[in-house]
């Protein structure tokens, strides 16, 4: 005969390892209502993978995000962790609130969905840059490449009246050079043709009409001269100034330069117009997105679509016992507290009673004295007699 046979309770105790009840701890159910329900232990256990699932992917995509953030990695794994045990929380709270009464309720159902929703297409973000990435930093730097033509547009769209208007004072001055240099190149060759016979009289050598063509000639040239020594200063200055416009253009587009990055954003604003001008991978963005807002939405999907059962049913009776075991106590304290002051008021009431009766003598003797005294007294009036004994001798009443 087998002398190890155990009786049947003790084979039906049920001893959960530290995993299971991590998992039940994570969905939230209580580890001495479901320890004895076969059937829901399986199914809270399911509920706590979707949960652990969600965790871990909640905080693998928020250090990927504080990654693109900070210098540090220990800090993006720190910061990840961090949200990860917040996304934890709530995702406790969510499936804590459903519980039998309002899972058929589509108000409760429909606000889990939302908040489930939004925080997921938010982690979804990070996941997608990380699958995206070769493809993201193309499109990073071309999308780099549009910003620098962009902002050398708007620095010459800036800088455009000011250079417009330097260039037009420089032609200006330079037509006018050019006019008055034409004036002497034609003086200089009218002068030429009269002296060598070609022009003019055709009189070879310096003849007066030579040398009035000679004296033209050089009052133009000197005038030349004096408009090129006075207009040479303001187009230096004019070349001064287009250059340094030129070089500020020039160090502003090199700080711009210096701002282009890769961070969050930037990775965030690629993707969306890698997705818009692609579509292979706008298709497999969607449904992507789909499928990393489902795990997100896993674990308030398996609390709503697992089936009620034993577990559900002794909450639903553990929290009425308890409420009537409250309620009762409550009302036991209170008349508790009832016989309690019923029973000092008689003692209160018999002390009271007692410390008047052994004052009564006391107070008749005090009394007789007093009036004694002012027999004997020839000053004393009856109103302060009065007065001294209504302070020394009379009760005050309680407020």
């Amino acid at each position: 005969m087998d002398t190890n046979a155990q009786s049947l309770s003790q084979r039906e105790t049920y001893s959960p390892s530290e995993f299971t009840r991590f998992l039940w701890w994570l969905s939230t159910a209580e580890k001495e209502l479901i320890q004895d329900c076969s059937v829901d232990r399986n199914r809270y256990a399911i509920t706590g993978m979707a949960v652990l699932g969600t965790w871990l992917f909640a905080t693998l995509a928020w250090s990927y995000f504080f990654s693109t953030v900070v210098d540090t990695s220990v800090i993006a794994i720190l910061l990840g962790i961090f949200m990860g045990l917040i996304i934890l929380g709530i995702d406790r709270a969510l499936i804590k609130g459903i519980t039998a009464s309002n899972k058929r309720k589509a108000t409760p159902i429909l606000f889990r969905l939302i908040l489930a929703l939004t925080i997921g297409t938010f982690m979804a973000q990070p996941a997608l840059l990380y699958l995206f990435d070769k493809e993201i930093h193309v499109q990073i730097s071309l999308d780099n490449e549009n910003r620098k033509m962009s902002k050398q547009h708007e620095l010459d769209s800036l800088y455009a009246p000011v250079v417009a208007q330097l260039q037009s004072q420089k032609n200006s001055l330079q037509q006018q050079l050019d006019s008055k240099y034409n004036e002497v190149a034609a003086s200089r060759d009218a002068f030429i043709a009269e002296t060598d016979g070609t022009g003019g009289s055709g009189r070879i050598g310096l003849k007066d009409i030579a040398h009035a063509k000679q004296n033209e000639y050089q009052k133009l040239d000197e005038s030349y001269a004096q408009l090129n020594e006075s207009s040479l200063p303001k187009l230096n200055s004019i070349d001064s100034t287009t250059d340094a416009i030129a070089q500020t253009k020039q160090k502003e587009m090199q700080a711009f330069n210096t701002l282009m990055n890769d961070g969050f954003l930037t990775r965030i604003e690629a993707l969306h117009n890698l997705i818009k001008s692609n579509g292979a991978a706008q298709f497999r963005y969607y449904l992507l997105l789909v499928i990393l807002v489902l795990i997100e939405l896993m674990p308030v999907i398996a609390k709503s679509l697992l089936p009620d059962g034993t577990y559900d049913e002794k909450v639903r009776l553990r929290e009425i016992m308890e409420k009537q075991v409250a309620e009762t106590n409550v009302q036991h304290e209170g008349k508790l507290k009832e016989i309690y002051n019923r029973m000092a008021f008689e003692q209160d009431s018999g002390f009271i009673q007692e410390f008047f009766d052994e004052a009564r003598n006391e107070r008749k003797q005090k009394m007789r004295t007093r009036l004694q005294r002012w027999k004997e007294s020839d000053t004393g009036s009856f109103d302060k007699l009065w007065e001294s004994l209504k302070r020394d001798v009379l009760t005050r009443q309680e407020n």
